[in-house]
């Protein structure tokens, strides 16, 4: 099964004509999951080979425009290419923090736009110690939210679990995708998706021994069931399936000085992919921690802390152009992000990944146990 991380938009603060604001796409078997929307998203859509149709999930890392300014216009546009006599359309669920049910109730509901498609929310509810004092004010004025949207259907509202210190997002036969608590100056989540093992290939020689021929008793035993044949012999799974592979695991933290709590590291753990911001260079650290932000010597340590295969920093200053704009000698110097993340990950193995708009990251499949 082929996976693989588009980056639509890795600036900071607004949409620049060098970098598009926070978005990327997770792409797997043709669905595609969204997480971030940043003013001009549907632009940068547009000029990737991505499909907006597609999107059936959408995570919201926090309430920041430059990660959700985007989000009601995407809504409209997929709508406007949904075809209005295509029957029993899947529902497209919206995750993020509390506040994300009014911000699109209000949105859709003054602009009057109607969506052909449904949609339900999911909000996390924050913790208090995840943001200043301040950072806590807004979420005041979105308890009441007024009715359902026309094509809204009831969302739930999610709390963190307190022994595993994350919040469940959902589960199915694929994938498990939970969040958990960031330090920002408004509440802020990570994003952790974990893909279930698969089951090895059939060992088919052994059987052809056995007699077996391809069919439905194939299916049943690569999913782990018995199976009895005429002489009475129970092949069990183990005898004829090679060695498990696996699931990838993809880590996307929203903006962050910090991460809190121990649940988060264990949450990432041997991560693939662990994709955090570097807003600022290691020299504007103390600048970087003021406005909740993160520099890549921070990005490195916790690719440490979760023995992390791959980092890939974005979220950049738009003061970095993107390398194939930087002019030699120039200041702000996006490629000096790369190398004081390399320079804190020395001999470790963790390999650095600067993302850049329209970056396709491929996510292989891992080795057999």
């Amino acid at each position: 099964m082929s996976m693989d991380m588009t980056f639509l938009g890795t600036g900071s603060a607004y949409p620049s004509p060098q970098r598009g604001a926070s978005a990327l796409v997770l792409r797997t078997q043709g669905e595609c999951w969204l997480f971030d929307c940043g003013e001009g998203t549907q632009t940068q859509l547009m000029k990737s080979q991505l499909r907006a149709g597609r999107i059936t999930k959408v995570f919201i890392s926090h309430l920041h425009g430059d990660h959700l300014f985007g989000l009601p216009g995407l809504l409209c546009t997929v709508s406007l290419n949904t075809n209005p006599e295509q029957q029993n359309l899947n529902c497209v669920d919206i995750y993020g923090p509390r506040g994300l049910r009014h911000f699109l109730r209000v949105t859709l509901g003054l602009t009057g736009s109607q969506l052909l498609f449904p949609y339900a929310v999911h909000e996390l509810e924050p913790t208090t110690d995840q943001s200043p004092e301040e950072g806590q004010l807004s979420l005041e004025m979105t308890v009441e939210c007024g009715p359902l949207h026309p094509q809204e259907q009831q969302g739930r509202t999610i709390s963190l679990d307190v022994s595993s210190d994350c919040y469940l997002l959902f589960e199915d036969k694929k994938f498990v995708v939970k969040a958990f608590r960031l330090f920002h100056r408004i509440p802020s989540f990570g994003f952790c998706i974990q893909e279930h093992d698969r089951a090895g290939r059939l060992k088919t020689e052994i059987l052809k021994e056995l007699g077996l021929k391809p069919g439905p008793l194939y299916g049943r035993l690569k999913a782990g069931e018995p199976v009895t044949l005429e002489s009475g012999r129970v092949v069990l799974p183990g005898e004829v399936l090679e060695e498990a592979i696996p699931g990838r695991k993809v880590c996307i933290l929203g903006d962050c000085s910090s991460v809190l709590g121990e649940g988060p590291l264990r949450l990432c753990n041997g991560a693939d992919v662990l994709v955090h911001e570097a807003t600022l260079g290691d020299e504007h650290r103390e600048k970087a921690v003021d406005h909740g932000h993160s520099t890549p010597k921070m990005a490195a340590a916790v690719a440490l802390a979760c023995c992390a295969q791959r980092l890939v920093l974005y979220h950049f200053s738009q003061r970095y152009k993107p390398c194939s704009l930087q002019k030699e000698g120039e200041e702000d110097d996006v490629s000096e992000l790369k190398r004081q993340a390399d320079d804190a990950l020395q001999d470790s193995g963790v390999e650095v990944t600067l993302a850049e708009d329209f970056l396709t990251l491929p996510i292989p499949l891992r080795r057999p146990r």
